[in-house]
């Protein structure tokens, strides 16, 4: 056992690859034998989108039409950013039923069992947002851009939950129960949503909160997708979205290795 430890630094990247990829879909197929996993990324989203566009829309915007053009995009980000907590709650869980004690004993890459939680979550996140954008159409929702500008919010929206998720997966190795991610994850997420544009234009709100709003990463993530899927700026939200979602990831990833080392 100690030489399959020693050996798990030195596995090449391709082949850590190739293990990333095998643990992923180790957790995907969980989900046939436990369909309960996928609620969270389905029914969520679902009642979010129909309570806020029918409720508020006509409040927000003057009919349900019009705010659902504007809050679509908006709820697609904090449905992402929510399911990243997902991610920290499963791997703590994992780490709880000491399924990573036997992967230890194997020479595979310290990052994969990570890497490949990360990669499975995306997948859900993938079929959450496909679920979204098809019960917005159902609701009168069209893509004012093109198939491009489609394509790229779908990308961008899974490239920036990705980032997120190394926030999540830090969370879950640090913490001991796996209700504490929940925890957290609803302290910093639900100020960083609500306080944003996602379901309210900025203009809207006192002065002194649109100086928060302008600047938090959420706010130019939807603002980004509104471009890309409706019409408005694209190249600068785009870009700083990007930039936002790199730091994240050069921050945050390595500090997730490096405490999941030190917990396994």
């Amino acid at each position: 056992m100690t030489a399959a430890v020693a050996l798990a630094p030195r596995v090449r990247p391709a082949e850590g690859l190739r293990q990333s990829l095998s643990l992923s879909w180790r957790t995907l197929v969980q989900v046939k034998h436990n369909p309960m996993e996928l609620i969270d990324f389905s029914l969520q989203p679902i009642m979010f989108l129909l309570l806020f566009t029918y409720v508020f829309g006509g409040a927000v915007s003057g009919s349900p039409g019009d705010y659902l053009s504007f809050a679509l995009p908006g709820i697609i980000v904090q449905n992402g950013l929510f399911g990243t907590l997902n991610t920290g709650v499963g791997l703590s869980n994992d780490l709880a039923k000491g399924v990573f004690d036997r992967l230890r004993a194997l020479p595979i890459a310290r990052w994969a069992p990570l890497t490949g939680r990360i990669m499975a979550d995306t997948v859900k996140q993938a079929w959450a947002v496909a679920l979204l954008l098809g019960l917005g159409a159902i609701m009168g929702f069209r893509v004012g851009t093109s198939f491009a500008g489609l394509l790229g919010a779908f990308g961008l929206l899974l490239f920036v939950a990705l980032a997120f998720s190394w926030i999540s997966v830090l969370v879950g190795v640090l913490v001991r129960e796996p209700e504490r991610v929940m925890v957290f994850g609803f302290a910093v997420m639900f100020p960083l949503t609500f306080v944003s544009n996602v379901f309210v234009p900025t203009d809207t709100m006192p002065g002194w909160l649109q100086a928060w709003v302008h600047v938090n990463p959420v706010t130019i993530l939807a603002n980004a997708l509104r471009g890309l899927l409706v019409s408005g700026p694209v190249a600068t939200p785009v870009l700083q979205t990007v930039l936002w979602a790199i730091g994240i990831l050069l921050v945050f990833g390595p500090l997730s290795v490096r405490a999941f080392r030190k917990r396994t």
